[in-house]
């Protein structure tokens, strides 16, 4: 394997996002967290308040040989409702957000023309945010790798 890279997306609530994309081939891990706000270190009873700005958010880390960017913009569409602001399903606030946090300007540009052609497809405007990624805040340990747990404990 060579050179990783990484993203950030938040799609609601971290724990399907985060099984999703760990399941695609060319991603070699994701960790579930926090990004996007203004709280250093913050903790899950702080991001559910609303008051520290974070989104549930997943640091996806591939292999670019394998999995481009462009195909992790596509997925993350997929995998959620971009036109509902502050919501997926049940999970209602702003840390449930639809938000792409791009680590440079190529994957700007990339997010960019993604959401522009995922908009021809939709009726109603998409409410993703794009905004450059700001620290990352890996969440507590029962919060990694949450669904597959559930899985093998159902087994």
């Amino acid at each position: 394997m060579g050179q990783t890279e990484e993203a950030i997306f938040a799609a609601g609530c971290f724990w399907g996002v985060e099984d999703r994309f760990r399941q695609m081939p060319g991603v070699i891990d994701a960790i579930s967290g926090y990004t996007g706000g203004h709280v250093d270190h913050p903790d899950y009873r702080q991001v559910c308040s609303g008051g520290t700005g974070h989104a549930e958010a997943v640091l996806v880390r591939f292999d670019p040989d394998r999995i481009g960017y462009e195909e992790l913009v596509r997925a993350f569409y997929a995998m959620h409702d971009p036109t509902t602001p502050n919501r997926q399903g049940p999970d209602i606030g702003t840390q449930y957000r639809s938000a792409i946090f791009p680590l440079d300007p190529a994957q700007r540009d990339i997010a960019e023309r993604v959401t522009r052609e995922q908009q021809a497809d939709l009726s109603r405007p998409i409410v993703t945010e794009i905004t450059p990624a700001t620290a990352f805040w890996p969440a507590e340990d029962y919060h990694q790798r949450y669904l597959e747990k559930r899985r093998a404990d159902m087994r």
